[in-house]
């Protein structure tokens, strides 16, 4: 897997373009950089490789684009360790309902 730096974003934040080999096929993945570390660190966690773990999102995407994908799954991943508390961007459940 190769690493090129491109531009910031309009905020600032460093986008990094890897190019990486899924199901035999070279495509390059643009994310900010706190992505790629989340994933490095995920995939640690997981003793699986980065490519690897690309490759598992990749393969359960359907239709969305892969970068997408990869920051969907970050987020996951983000919440199912450290989910909302109700009123911190999560509305209440409402009484009967739920």
């Amino acid at each position: 897997m190769s690493e090129a730096q491109a531009p910031q974003d309009a905020n600032g934040r460093r986008v990094v373009k890897h190019s990486v080999v899924i199901a035999g096929h070279r495509t390059s993945v643009s994310l900010e950089d706190a992505f790629w570390r989340a994933l490095k660190d995920i995939a640690a966690q997981e003793g699986v490789s980065l490519a690897g773990l690309i490759a598992r999102v990749d393969a359960g995407r359907g239709e969305a684009n892969l970068s997408s994908a990869l920051r969907v799954f970050v987020l996951e991943r983000a919440l199912e360790l450290h989910p909302p508390l109700e009123g911190e961007g999560r509305p209440a459940k409402q009484a009967g309902v739920g």
